[in-house]
């Protein structure tokens, strides 16, 4: 039997907390975190705080109907589409993940979950990949500017507003990056643990975890050099406003000596 889990960003955040609260079918596992449904006999939907659902074999017209109903606890919804799949085939001969599909010897419903759970986490890889590079791109115009010309083509308040906003985005993508932990279920089965391991091989979750957080440090560090040069640039033009009072001062008191 071939079945897929189609997983999908839908919006910034799902609120977990209102979904539980109106979203009618089977709920088979709750935290603060995500909600895991049996909508009918041998399909699911697994909802994620980080604005992801996963679906699991659903015609797209259920998939269609849930996405809609579910994006109404969403807050900011995402207009760019960032999805994956993945084939599940059960009944197989033997337990094997491989690029696109995993091949399951029974149905499971823990497997079916943790494979649904590698899905969604691959989809929210993209996501925050596609930010952090955002973020570095933007970060590298000033650092170019900064180079070519000795001093940032932002100041004042537009460089502070900037720094919130880039430090805001790093926040929520540092918030969010303890998804990628191994789950409960596969602690204290080997063969879920097995399956965990294969997923995230073939979803390559560690090396793009790495490139993420790796991105991260680096936009950290920009921003810092940013505030290091915005304070130096404030403190040189009190120094000046100060040494001015005190020529004022002095030419006053020159002025009254001669008077």
């Amino acid at each position: 039997m071939k079945t897929k889990a189609y997983a999908v960003q839908i919006a910034e955040t799902i609120s977990i907390r209102n979904c539980k609260k109106n979203f009618e079918a089977k709920l088979l596992f709750s935290d603060s975190d995500e909600l895991f449904y049996e909508l009918y006999s041998m399909q699911y939907i697994y909802v994620f705080k980080y604005g992801v659902i996963c679906f699991y074999n659903l015609s797209d017209e259920d998939i269609k109907k849930n996405y809609l109903e579910i994006l109404d606890y969403s807050k900011n919804s995402i207009s760019e589409e960032i999805s994956e799949s993945m084939d599940i085939i059960v009944d197989s001969n033997v337990n094997m993940v491989s690029f696109g599909n995993v091949s399951l010897q029974q149905f499971d419903v823990e497997s079916i979950r943790l494979i649904m759970l590698n899905v969604a986490q691959s989809v929210a890889l993209d996501k925050y990949a596609n930010i952090s590079e955002k973020i570095l791109e933007d970060t590298r115009v000033h650092t170019s500017y900064l180079e070519e010309n000795g001093r940032l083509d932002i100041s004042g308040k537009k460089l502070k507003r900037y720094i919130g906003r880039v430090l805001n985005i790093k926040n929520k993508i540092s918030e969010n990056l303890y998804i990628f932990d191994s789950h409960d279920v596969s602690w204290e089965d080997e063969t879920l643990n097995k399956l965990d391991q294969d997923l995230k091989r073939v979803f390559d979750v560690k090396d793009r975890y790495r490139s993420i957080h790796d991105q991260i440090e680096i936009i950290k560090e920009n921003l810092e050099l940013f505030k290091d040069i915005m304070f130096h640039r404030q403190s040189s033009t009190l120094e000046w406003i100060i040494i001015i009072l005190i020529m004022v001062e002095v030419v006053d008191l020159f002025v009254q000596k001669l008077s």
